[in-house]
């Protein structure tokens, strides 16, 4: 018997039926019956690569000669005071290009606190509580 799509009663047969039980699987617990329908990712880490991809970053400005010589000036004042017989307290604030570790460019970022040392062996600015900038990336420097 061919039954016609558009009859509304076209289910009567079996609509009143109670739902088939297995003998040989015990039924579903229902929170694996949720999981089941619960969103699946295709395209793992996707979503992750888009927002990385769309991050912005700055380029590192190139300083000319005369603010190289500025900076240079503040960093051996700031060697004076923090070496030697004399040691004092420095404190600071300064600005910083730090490179992105994904990709080219990176961003500034502004540092206060008190120098500790300045060391000329791995051209690093050492502050206080740990914190290492490179004297390349530096800036600006406030006294």
């Amino acid at each position: 018997m061919h039954k016609n799509p558009h009859n509304p009663r076209r289910y009567d047969d079996i609509i009143g039926l109670s739902r088939p039980v297995s003998q040989s699987h015990p039924p579903m617990p229902m929170s694996d019956r949720a999981a089941q329908f619960s969103p699946f990712a295709a395209l793992t880490g996707y979503g992750d690569a888009i927002r990385e991809e769309a991050r912005l970053t700055d380029s590192q400005i190139e300083l000319d000669e005369n603010r190289k010589e500025e900076l240079n000036q503040k960093l051996l004042l700031i060697q004076e005071q923090t070496g030697g017989a004399a040691k004092s307290r420095v404190p600071v604030r300064i600005t910083y290009f730090r490179p992105d570790e994904r990709k080219s460019g990176g961003s500034y970022l502004s540092l206060s606190g008190y120098v500790r040392r300045i060391d000329l062996y791995e051209g690093m600015l050492v502050m206080e509580d740990g914190e290492r900038v490179a004297v390349r990336d530096i800036v600006e420097i406030e006294i």
